[in-house]
């Protein structure tokens, strides 16, 4: 395999494990302080209860995502150097306030947090929580002001061969953000959501401390079903939004290849990457220039016109990104999406009915629906990343010209087993320490050890 298919795969490896502890910790954060913040209002214990047990395996997933993400920033330099050159003074700017803002106030209340029980006044200690999971979302906010303008760029200008800012406001408030953001927020709340609803049905099923895990569960149902609705929508806004920005990467994800208006929509297809198909198909037509235009009429352009399109406006070059697995990406997405909104209707509407904890086959589908959203998020950005190529920079910068010139296969196929197995040591460390504190239940709340416990074991491996 060559420099530039190494190097992608290497980052996909290392973003991809990362980004499974990121949306649990942007949703996790927030549950756990609305529990806090019942205890304080109520002085109901079962609250305190609930606050502590959630918070040992928010504290589990953060050490281990904390540690995860520092290998990030050394391949920008490693493998992507020319991409750190070119675009560097923009790039790193909200990365550097994400750091020194965010993640410095995220860190700094997370250890009062931990350590002030019983030491802090009860209000100031939820504030501190509280704190903690706003500059969770804010420091995902930053990152992806970053990664907006790769998928957007925008108040820059091109000199000596290098992107420069020239307007930060620009930057951002670029529109991709304002659809990416909540997206991923949103998608973030709904993960936390079913891993509280999945883990209280499995302590539900074995009559453990229900008081605890219904609450929970109540807590959970309500807050997911909302942000899953949330993300629907968002994620329809997104659409239309990247069909006037991003035209090749819709059209690629719906295996689009001719201009049509109204333009169909494919709900499967027998594909290849040259656009052949055969008559395994199912289309409904105009729903496609619904997605794009909120209408059933409107013209969709299709892959082979975009194409020389970009032919046209940025020279010879192959501008199609992989069809094949954009395509059922994004229906992996919708599909998943799909069953995240079904789920929490049931569950509110069987908790309403005071039958759920008679309902053993749902309450053990919850439980198997925990990975259901960290599969919506990977193949959602999966599309988002993937759908970009062959741009590194949208319409700035090749990812083949991004790449190191001085770094060889061999380096990064070594460095990427090694990534691959430390990362999967990590995840048995990460999987065992979450079990063994789900096992235990609330009765051993005790944060201060739960977080040198999982701390100790994010970094034993590392």
């Amino acid at each position: 395999m060559t420099e530039l298919i190494l190097s992608r795969l290497q980052f996909a490896v290392v973003s991809s494990y990362h980004f499974l502890f990121v949306p649990l910790t942007l949703g996790l954060s927030v549950l756990v302080a609305m529990m806090e913040t019942w205890y304080v209002r109520t002085g109901n214990e079962t609250y305190k209860k609930m606050t502590k047990f959630w918070g040992k395996l928010f504290l589990i997933n953060f050490a281990m995502g904390v540690v995860t993400g520092l290998v990030q920033e050394f391949l920008f330099g490693m493998n992507w150097s020319e991409y750190s050159r070119f675009v560097g003074d923009i790039f790193g700017a909200p990365l550097a306030v994400e750091a020194l803002v965010a993640f410095f106030i995220e860190s700094t209340f997370l250890g009062l947090w931990v350590f002030g029980w019983d030491k802090l006044p009860q209000k100031v200690h939820a504030l501190s929580i509280w704190l903690v999971a706003i500059a969770s979302n804010v420091s995902a906010l930053w990152i992806l002001i970053a990664n907006s303008f790769m998928q957007e760029p925008v108040g820059y200008v091109l000199r000596n061969g290098r992107a420069e800012m020239t307007d930060f406001w620009a930057l951002i408030t670029n529109p991709h953000v304002y659809y990416q953001f909540p997206h991923v927020v949103l998608s973030g709340f709904v993960t936390a959501a079913f891993f509280v609803m999945g883990i209280s049905a499995y302590h539900m099923l074995k009559k453990n401390h229900l008081d605890v895990f219904r609450r929970s569960f109540h807590m959970a149902v309500i807050f997911g079903l909302i942000s899953a609705v949330g993300v629907a929508g968002i994620g329809h806004l997104q659409a239309m939004h990247l069909v006037q920005t991003q035209p090749m990467k819709m059209s690629a994800a719906e295996a689009h290849w001719e201009t049509e208006n109204p333009a169909g929509l494919l709900l499967y297809a027998s594909i290849d990457q040259q656009g052949h198909e055969n008559n395994a198909e199912l289309k409904i037509p105009g729903l496609l220039s619904f997605l794009s235009y909120n209408r059933f009429t409107g013209e969709v352009k299709g892959i082979n016109e975009l194409q020389a399109s970009a032919v046209e406006k940025f020279g010879p070059g192959n501008y199609i990104p992989p069809v094949t697995s954009l395509f059922w990406s994004f229906r992996i997405m919708l599909i998943a999406g799909l069953w995240l909104v079904l789920i929490p209707l049931l569950g509110l509407y069987f908790y309403k009915k005071r039958s759920l904890d008679k309902k053993s086959w749902f309450l053990k589908v919850l439980l198997w629906t925990i990975p259901v959203p960290y599969i919506a998020n990977t193949s959602g950005w999966f599309m988002a990343e993937v759908g970009r190529q062959p741009w590194i920079v949208y319409g700035l910068q090749k990812s083949e010209a991004g790449l190191s010139t001085s770094v060889s296969a061999t380096s990064i196929l070594i460095t990427l087993v090694g990534f691959t197995l430390i990362y999967g040591i990590l995840a048995v460390a990460d999987v065992y320490l979450l079990l063994k504190f789900i096992k235990k239940g609330p009765e051993d709340t005790n944060t201060e050890e739960t977080l040198k416990s999982g701390i100790k074991g994010a970094s034993l491996w590392t």
